[in-house]
């Protein structure tokens, strides 16, 4: 019993492990970090305000939202794991954002995006395309869309590439 749990809990460690360097063009989501510098890189070209409401779509931590919160602005986290949404939950309470961000678990393609202002993504080019559909039906004209390393078939307004941040405008 005692093996199998441990055999279990270094699967388990191998396979978060496997997600930092999972290849790019994977259809799965690696758990891949947003730190706080390229964070606050997002709301400045992105102009964040008060007046943006954020979605952050496969948020993991929620270091964007946070950052965002502090610009002023409000925003959704949309997370499908549920460690993610855990963590991302404490964090925004441990910062005391609960009335500024929302963190939903919940599979992006099934969520209205039509609110946001403003989305973030941090997806594997698979998972971008399969968006960019979805994107142009519900969006407003004006959302801005930061993509953090990977590019979105749409035009670029502007690029970071120093933060490796691409910013796009429906």
């Amino acid at each position: 019993m005692l093996f199998n749990l441990i055999l279990i809990g270094i699967i388990l460690f191998l396979l978060f492990m496997l997600s930092m360097v999972w290849p790019p063009d994977s259809p799965w989501a690696p758990w891949w970090r947003t730190n706080k510098k390229t964070a606050k890189a997002i709301c400045k070209i992105a102009k964040i305000n008060s007046k943006d409401v954020i979605y952050d779509l496969g948020c993991g931590d929620g270091e964007a939202l946070l950052q965002a919160a502090k610009f002023g602005a409000s925003g959704i986290g949309i997370e499908i794991d549920p460690l993610r949404v855990l963590i991302a939950n404490l964090r925004v309470i441990k910062n005391n954002f609960q009335n500024k961000i929302t963190i939903k678990k919940s599979n992006f393609f099934n969520e209205d995006l039509s609110k946001a202002s403003v989305i973030i993504v941090y997806l594997v080019p698979k998972t971008l395309e399969k968006l960019l559909p979805k994107f142009k039906k519900e969006l407003k004209k004006g959302t801005r869309i930061i993509s953090y390393k990977y590019e979105i078939n749409l035009p670029l307004k502007s690029f970071d590439k120093q933060n490796q941040l691409r910013l796009y405008v429906i």
